[in-house]
């Protein structure tokens, strides 16, 4: 994994790595927070929403849609690898599907793409699918 950040080595990120499989996080896992593919905002978003967690980590969505489906979307977070992995694993799941579709997002569906993360943050799985589906909910109520 190459990792674009200045000044960050390759053995600085297998380092890294290495903690994190230790700490109980799975390939798919660490490769989502250390590449963080759905990191960002969307410039011309049509909602944007954010949800701070009981444990202080902190998650932005927005939000891009066209005749119902989520062309894009994107997560800014302030937290931990597992809400990171969660995040961007969310925006796996749900990228290209309808809102609807979306809706039906829950905690069990981005574990089993994470394969496994600490237990201790599988409160990080339920902040993104929380964030999401307040900005769904948000951005119906907008458009009706």
């Amino acid at each position: 994994m190459d990792d674009q950040r200045p000044g960050t080595s390759q053995a600085d990120v297998e380092h890294l790595q290495k903690m994190l499989a230790e700490s109980g996080y799975s390939r798919k896992a660490i490769r989502l927070f250390i590449e963080k593919p759905h990191m960002g905002t969307i410039p011309d978003a049509d909602h944007v929403s954010e949800m701070t967690g009981t444990c202080g980590d902190t998650m932005s969505v927005c939000l891009k849609v066209q005749d119902g489906v989520i062309r894009d979307l994107k997560y800014q977070v302030l937290g931990c690898p597992g809400a990171v992995a969660s995040a961007m694993a969310a925006v796996e799941l749900i990228k290209g599907k309808t809102i609807e579709e979306a809706r039906s997002l829950n905690d069990g569906d981005i574990f089993r793409l994470l394969e496994e993360i600490p237990a201790q943050k599988h409160h990080c799985i339920q902040l993104a699918v929380k964030t999401l589906k307040k900005a769904l909910d948000e951005y119906a109520r907008k458009s009706d």
